[in-house]
């Protein structure tokens, strides 16, 4: 016996192996980048909120991480707050060279199943999903640097 439930369409939440959503947010001037632009990079994407005191954390050490891989590791910062919360919270964070979204209309947040902060993904070179961490803290980082780390060490493919 099979139930179909007319009108009522359920996103299936992204999993390990997934092709990685291209959207994630838009920039403080208004560009949507994609994660084709990342294209051959290891790519974390973190959704983080100002009163998230882990992300808080988490924002300088993913800094690091992307300098010291060069360009190998391209690491996006999604807020999940008002535009204007992220629009103050950007020109304060002038010094980082993260790439720093906002996802205003939650089309990211839904397209990666957020469904609390922090929340950070890791996508490997060939554009999918290697990891996903969802309401994780100080305790998980070393796992997901050594993540990040064996992801770099995978060839990037070919471009056709």
């Amino acid at each position: 016996m099979s139930l179909f439930l007319a009108g009522s369409a359920v996103a299936a939440l992204p999993v390990a192996g997934d092709p990685a959503p291209e959207e994630f947010g838009r920039t403080l001037n208004g560009d949507w980048p994609k994660l084709k632009d990342a294209s051959g990079k290891v790519v974390v994407i973190s959704f983080w909120a100002t009163w998230c005191g882990y992300c808080l954390k988490e924002l300088p050490i993913l800094e690091g991480l992307q300098k010291v891989a060069k360009d190998n590791v391209q690491v996006i910062m999604v807020n999940t707050e008002s535009r204007e919360r992220f629009r103050e919270v950007s020109r304060a964070m002038t010094t980082l060279t993260l790439t720093q979204t906002h996802d205003q209309d939650k089309r990211g947040s839904i397209a990666y199943g957020v469904k609390g902060i922090p929340h950070l993904v890791i996508i490997g070179r060939d554009g999918k999903i290697i990891e996903i961490h969802r309401g994780y803290g100080e305790s998980t980082l070393p796992q997901i640097v050594e993540t990040i780390n064996a992801a770099m060490l995978v060839p990037a493919p070919e471009r056709k």
